[in-house]
């Protein structure tokens, strides 16, 4: 994605390549010829802040392939040049093959792709999408480790023939369950390591968890959230997964798009008498397609729709490929709501606002900005046109949340 130009600005006199490395980079330019103009130069990343404004003018058009420290460095690029690429790195690296692999030899094949216009560029992603990524992806991987450790203690009963306390056997109060094992020192050090690691982790977790529901009420998120809740096997956690990961769905001109983005699509091979539908691509975000497939078995489980679709397709399919054709459906489905800006056709209305009470009761008063629970669900729903009939929402087999009027017509 490139930083926009003026209307009818004149061409870039450099086209100017940025080499990134750890802790420096290597920068050099040609024109449109392509001629070399900059040599390759190296700059120390910490210098790179006082040397751009000297050495780049506003004539200059500015790539760099994506890695870790490029959106560090983007966010200083725009004020000084006319526009700037960030490259996908594979398939730069398909398109520039090169038997000779040097800094000086990919920066300037990086500037000549730029010049040619070859460059396949990434959407670049606001700095509260960017954060959020890093928060979403710091989660799944304190989930695993608790997992590993989790693991770890289940394989130690089963080397010894014991059953688990009833319930949670990883809740606090079984702790002096755990501690009461006869077994080797050795294997008591194990233990008891394994049970720390759980009491660092959750806490952690929860952390984590936390401040996402706290970003999911205020901008640039709260006008999407309900969009996504109110799909089969959506809760707040994956919707935001998926706000962070798609960013602002325009970027899409088709559902299609969407699928591709997230690596869902099948693979095709069509040469000469040869037409051969592949696996998915899985060239995408997999924390997007992780969380899609992961909403297609709740659907499946919740939905009758949904479940409807998977028993079809299972008559002719494997379970696991017809899983993921309905996590492409989701995809599709995820791209209308947030397009057309309204509830998905199969929605109802009733489920829809028990899932908005399971939100409403995650946030505290400031998350809902000041409104009660019965308040916040209603302004969700009116914000999805849903439910203006709805007068409560079930708590439980006795308890109701009473639903102020909704200022939408109720229908027939």
């Amino acid at each position: 994605m490139t930083n926009p130009t003026p209307l009818h600005s004149p061409p870039p006199t450099r086209y100017v390549a940025l080499d990134v490395h750890k802790h420096y980079l290597v920068v050099g330019a040609v024109d449109a010829q392509p001629q070399v103009v900059l040599p390759p130069r190296r700059v120390d990343l910490e210098r790179f802040a006082a040397w751009a404004p000297q050495h780049l003018t506003r004539q200059d058009a500015v790539v760099l392939e994506a890695t870790t420290n490029t959106w560090e460095l983007y966010d200083q690029l725009p004020p000084h040049v006319a526009a700037v690429t960030v490259a996908h790195p594979w398939l730069v690296g398909l398109i520039s093959k090169a038997r000779v692999k040097t800094d000086a030899a990919d920066t300037l094949h990086l500037a000549r792709l730029l010049a040619a216009g070859l460059l396949p560029a990434v959407g670049v992603p606001p700095v509260a999408g960017r954060e959020l990524r890093g928060l979403l992806a710091q989660r799944p991987r304190r989930i695993r480790q608790r997992t590993q450790a989790r693991n770890r203690l289940h394989r130690l009963l089963h080397r010894h023939a014991l059953l688990p306390p009833a319930g949670d056997p990883f809740a606090a109060h079984n702790r002096a369950w755990w501690d009461a094992l006869t077994v080797s020192p050795v294997e008591r050090l194990r233990l008891r390591q394994d049970w720390q690691t759980l009491v660092f982790l959750q806490p952690l977790i929860d952390a984590a968890e936390a401040e996402v529901l706290r970003l999911s009420t205020p901008p640039p998120w709260a006008d999407s959230v309900a969009f996504l809740v109110q799909l089969p096997g959506f809760g707040v956690l994956n919707a935001m997964t998926v706000l962070g990961a798609v960013g602002d769905i325009t970027r899409f001109p088709s559902a299609k798009h969407l699928v591709g983005y997230t690596g869902l699509g099948a693979g095709v091979h069509d040469s000469g008498q040869t037409h051969r539908d592949g696996k998915i691509t899985k060239q995408g975000r997999r924390d997007l397609r992780f969380t899609l497939v992961e909403a297609a078995w709740t659907a499946v489980q919740t939905h009758p729709h949904w479940q409807a679709q998977f028993e079809q397709l299972t008559r002719r399919m494997p379970k696991g490929q017809a899983i993921v054709a309905l996590a492409r459906k989701l995809a599709v489905a995820l791209w209308h709501v947030l397009t057309d800006r309204q509830a998905d056709c199969h929605a109802d209305a009733s489920q829809v606002a028990r899932k908005l009470l399971a939100w409403a009761e995650q946030l505290d008063a400031a998350g809902r900005h000041g409104l009660s629970t019965g308040a916040f669900i209603r302004q969700e729903l009116d914000r999805l046109h849903l439910g203006p009939a709805l007068t409560a929402v079930s708590r439980g087999p006795t308890r109701q949340v009473p639903l102020p009027p909704s200022p939408l017509p109720v229908t027939a």
